[in-house]
């Protein structure tokens, strides 16, 4: 490359950074490096003394799983822009010019990423990089689920029933490999209820809307003190909420405080709450065909006050990253939700960082 090309470069990237390049202060918050060991562990990386073409280093890969996560790029869309962006190639530690991932490397080191289990070991390995910096869950839980798109299929009745009662895509399309590698049979109908309820004044519920919604549900708890994803779950979008509590609590905050919407109270999980030494601030729901009481109505607006909190980190997610499921499967739904979880910690991290420094 011309001496002059190469100086025009570096002076372009100098105005990047005096600018603000957001990409630069992630890697100045995050330690990418502490996540190299379980990386390299995680995935099998030899030494590469077997000789063979070299795979790209890891924690590049790495920060190409999150970049992609942040802007909901297909694998495709994200070869592109690698290339495209030299503040994406700076990030990324790729030179102009050199050899940099192709949709299909991206691809398989993420499934790679998924089967091994590395994805959910770094997901909580970062959990306890925030602990080293201070951040401690503290002030009890919130508990919620989003529901997440993915695109519809087109099915038969005998198609459905079969998919209901658990046939994988090969099975009911054994004379269609390429019709059965686009059908996804782990995704789910179900219905968004939208709408604060709101009564009559003879205390009956008055109409909600209800639209149909196709794909999978994030289920997240955070922390009331800091707000950072601390345990998450993915399920078909027809799941029930409840039946997640257990999966997504953590043991480890401060205080024994739980709050989550109607949905999540029932006998079982009250029992195991109590059991676990936590504390149920879950919403009571009306009694049947009558008014709400009016304490149960205040309480539960008080508890709303704080529950509202985890409402913001899916609007983060939605508005910023504009989730949605490309994939096939759960298991790669869960590795495409997990990511997003990730980057929304490390957007929350630099949050706190940037207070810290402020304050």
């Amino acid at each position: 490359m011309d001496p002059m090309s190469l100086f025009s470069l570096s002076e372009h990237l100098e105005r990047l950074s005096k600018d603000g390049d957001p990409l630069e202060i992630l890697d100045q918050t995050v330690d990418f490096e502490y996540f190299r060991d379980w990386l390299v562990e995680g995935l099998g990386y030899g030494d590469g003394s077997k000789g063979g073409r070299p795979p790209f280093d890891p924690v590049s890969m790495f920060k190409v799983l999150i970049l992609q996560a942040q802007h909901n790029l297909s694998d495709a869309k994200m070869e592109f822009m690698i290339r495209d962006r030299l503040s994406w190639m700076r990030f990324l530690g790729f030179d102009l010019g050199g050899v940099m991932p192709d949709e299909n490397t991206i691809r398989h080191f993420r499934n790679r990423m998924t089967a091994t289990g590395t994805l959910k070991r770094v997901m909580k390995a970062f959990d306890w990089q925030l602990k080293k910096k201070g951040y401690i869950p503290m002030s009890g839980q919130i508990v919620d689920a989003t529901l997440v798109p993915a695109p519809k299929q087109r099915n038969t009745e005998d198609e459905k029933a079969a998919i209901k009662a658990g046939k994988t895509a090969k099975e009911i399309w054994p004379d269609k490999p390429n019709k059965a590698a686009q059908k996804d049979t782990t995704a789910r109908w179900t219905l968004k209820i939208g709408g604060k309820i709101r009564y009559r004044p003879d205390g009956t519920p008055l109409p909600q809307i209800a639209l149909p919604v196709f794909g999978y549900k994030s289920h997240i708890c955070i922390d009331r003190r800091y707000g950072f994803i601390r345990g998450s779950a993915v399920t078909s979008a027809s799941e029930a909420d409840g039946r997640q509590l257990k999966r997504v609590i953590t043991k480890d905050n401060t205080a024994s405080d739980v709050w989550a919407d109607s949905a999540y109270r029932s006998k079982k999980n009250e029992k195991w709450l109590t059991k676990n030494m936590l504390v149920s601030r879950i919403h009571r729901r009306k009694p049947a065909n009558k008014p709400m009481p009016e304490a149960t109505a205040r309480a539960n607006a008080k508890k709303s006050s704080i529950r509202a909190r985890v409402e913001h980190v899916f609007a983060h997610q939605k508005m910023r990253y504009g989730l949605f499921i490309r994939t096939i499967g759960l298991a790669r739904a869960e590795a495409k939700l997990t990511l997003a979880n990730l980057a929304y910690n490390f957007d929350r991290l630099i949050f706190h960082e940037r207070r810290r420094t402020t304050a």
